[in-house]
Parts: structure tokens; sequence; C-alpha cells
């Protein structure tokens, strides 16, 4: 059962952040507005027993933009919200880790800007600022699972497929699962207050937010932009398709879509082994930051893509796609060791969806079907990606909407898409 609006969910990148803060000066928590990064700041400085600043406080945070170094020298850890809105107090923590040679623990941010974007301060605090991503609630932290299929892909991948009971997911749950989304303040309502929700977050996002990062003068275009990138959603990035019909060059098209990404509104997912074949593709992917947010700027409700037309066939096949790349960026992002991820095509439409590569180059690939059966020919990216690289590939999942897991075949597998938020 999902959560209720007044439940609290302790995220899993609560303990990573713990973990972090023992190892690194200051630790940056990113993401996209109200995904929760206050709440878990908080319940970090509560188990520390020290204050949070807030700089979405108007007061605070002006009192901290004339005298930054009077809150960056408060008890370790430091913790300040909506660091971006004060940008000054990275400078003066910055002469405060001179002073006592960088200890680790010193600050705990949280920032709903990426940290490059802000130029007055983007090298503020170079390699003593580790950032965290927190996006959008999990299914897992959604029912109170435990999701650990990647690390079992890693450690036995045929004992990690084997274990997974049959799904009994249908295709109309999975219609609302995706279309809900994964933001704390619009999963628990009623589809029509979701609608609302989103359609305020998004207008707060384009009036609010980007003002402040960048003075952009036209923002129906930026919007437009926005809800074009929706349409290219799970494929691959297209500036020049984008910018057709809207009067903007594509120079002003690339800047917005950059300042979009600063947002945290939607998410490049960058070609990955383009050195594996000298024709692989180079553009990345584009994907809304989630997939519910992505529904409400296609006007794509549950009723629309439960129709079995080919158009509603291919919408939902493009929105279930960017929702298991952001479940699997989620587990990611809770890993005690780096990983790059990517997606993998050749110029003869040979593709993964979704690539892992850990540091020692183990891989593990994903293609995501929104189809009940999974035919030979699905596996055809999967197969070439293992024989290019041999053993370092360790698995390819096939994540289906149907109800078996099983093994198809030398290292390939298939699986429901449920078994993302399954723990065996």
């Amino acid at each position: 059962m999902a959560i209720s609006a007044d439940q609290l969910v302790e995220r899993r990148i609560l303990a990573v952040l713990h973990q972090r803060a023992a190892d690194e000066p200051v630790v940056a928590l990113h993401g996209p507005r109200s995904v929760g990064k206050s709440t878990v700041l908080a319940q970090f400085a509560a188990a520390r027993g020290v204050p949070v600043i807030d700089f979405d406080d108007a007061e605070i945070r002006e009192a901290a933009t004339r005298n930054p170094s009077l809150f960056a020298s408060g008890s370790k850890p430091v913790c300040i919200d909506e660091y971006q809105r004060a940008p000054e107090i990275l400078d003066a923590l910055k002469a405060r880790l001179n002073k006592e040679h960088s200890t680790p623990g010193t600050a705990v941010l949280t920032g709903s800007t990426r940290h490059d974007a802000l130029p007055r301060t983007a090298q503020a605090l170079t390699g003593r600022l580790h950032s965290l991503a927190l996006l959008p609630l999990s299914q897992g932290e959604l029912i109170g699972t435990f999701e650990n299929f990647i690390p079992g892909l890693l450690t036995d991948p045929t004992a990690a497929v084997a274990a997974h009971p049959a799904s009994r997911t249908t295709r109309n749950e999975y219609i609302t699962i995706v279309t809900r989304g994964g933001f704390p303040l619009a999963v628990s309502r009623s589809e029509a207050a979701r609608q609302r929700w989103f359609d305020d977050y998004l207008r707060q996002s384009i009036e609010r937010d980007v003002v402040e990062l960048s003075r952009v003068r036209e923002r129906q275009v930026l919007r437009t932009v926005l809800e074009r990138l929706a349409g290219q959603t799970a494929q691959l990035l297209n500036v020049a398709k984008l910018g057709a019909g809207i009067g903007a060059n594509i120079k002003t098209v690339e800047s917005h879509v950059r300042l979009l990404e600063d947002l945290f509104l939607v998410q490049r997912l960058d070609a990955w082994g383009t050195t594996l074949r000298a024709r692989a593709q180079r553009q990345p992917k584009i994907h809304v930051v989630d997939a519910g947010l992505a529904a409400r700027l296609l006007r794509l409700s549950p009723a629309k893509l439960a129709r079995l037309d080919s158009t509603a066939l291919t919408d939902f096949g493009n929105l279930l796609e960017t929702f298991v790349v952001g479940e699997l960026r989620k587990q990611v992002s809770w890993m005690d060791d780096a990983v790059t991820v990517g997606h993998w095509r050749t110029g003869n439409d040979q593709e993964v969806d979704f690539v892992i590569e850990t540091d020692d180059g183990r891989v593990i690939g994903f293609e995501v079907k929104a189809s009940q059966t999974v035919p030979g020919t699905d596996l055809k990216g999967l197969r070439v990606l293992r024989d290019a690289l041999g053993d370092r590939f360790v698995a390819g999942v096939v994540l289906s909407m149907g109800t078996r897991s099983y093994t198809y075949e030398d290292r390939i597998h298939v699986c429901p898409v449920d078994r993302l938020w399954q723990t065996v």
C-alpha cells in the first residue's frame, strides 16, 4: 500500500548521508524541489543534535548574505537548507575549511539547483564538496520494501532472477503506478488533485525558480521547450526538432534545456560505450525527472493510456522506460560504489536502454518492454553488448509486464518490471 499524506518515509539516502558525512568535509544533497530534501536534512540534523538553517526564510537568507561567516561558524555539522539562495555561504565554508584542514562532517547542504549552475560559487569548494542526488520516492520507499535487485545482479544474477515470485501486477496497475509518479506531496492525492499539484509545481518552477537562476524573459518559450522535451522522453535528444516551430534558434533551445536540467526537471542519459562500436550513437537520451510529471505535461491520463490503440501503446512505452530509468537511477544513488550509467545504441539501432558499469569494469544492461511477452528479437541489443564485452558483461535484463522471471539464455534474463521493488 502506498504512503498517505501524513506518513513520514525514511529515505534510503539518509543512511548514505550519515556515511558520507563521516568521510567528506561538505556533503550537498541535490534534487528537484518537493522531493523531501528538507525532511531528510531535518532527520539528519536531529540525529546530530544541531539546528537547520533555512535559506528559504527571507530574514535568515538576508542575514546570511550580509554575514555568511557567522552562519558558517556554527556547531558541526552546519546544516543549511536551499544553500543556492545565499551562495555566499560557500566562500565562508571554504574559509572555515582552510582553517580546520578540511575536517569531515563540517557541513551538510541541500540545493534545488545543480551546483555547477551557480557561476559565482562553482569553484568555491572544489575537491571538498561531495554531491548526493535525492530523486522522487522510489516504489520500494512508497510501499515499504528494501530494493536490492542491482546488488543481487552484481553478486549472483541467476539467483537474483530465480528468487522472484510470479508477478500479479496488471497493465492497468502499471499505468496507475507510472502516472502517479514519486513526488511525496502528489502520490497520495486523487487523480484530479494530483493533476492540479503537477500544474502548480510546473508553474512555480517556471515563474520562480527559473527566474532566480537565470533572467529568462520568454517564459512561455521555456514552458513549450519543457513540454516538447516531455514528448521526447526516453528518446534521443533532438535540439533541432525542439526548436522547430517555436521561433527559437538551436543555441537558445540548448540553453533552455540546460536550464531545465539545472532545476532537475529533466535529465540527460549520456551515451555509454562509444568505443565498443565505431558507429555507436553519441547522442544522449532525455528523460523527464518523474514519469508522473511527464504524463501530466503530455496530458496523458490513466484512461488515455489504458486504450489499446497504437498512439497509447507508444506513449505508454516511452513513459514506462522513463519510469524504469528513474527507478534504476534512484537505486544507483544509494550504492556504496561509484558507477557509470548511460544508454547504448549503435548505428544499426541495436540498443540497450540503461547500462550500469562498475569501477572494476563489470556491466549490467537493462531493456524495457511495455508488453507481456518477450520474443527473442527483443534481446538483440543485449546479445550484441554481451558479445562485445565478453566476461565483463555480468547480466542483461529485459524488464517487461509479464508475470514470470527466468533466464532466457547465457547471462540474459527476463523479469517483470515490479522485480525492481521486491526484496529477495
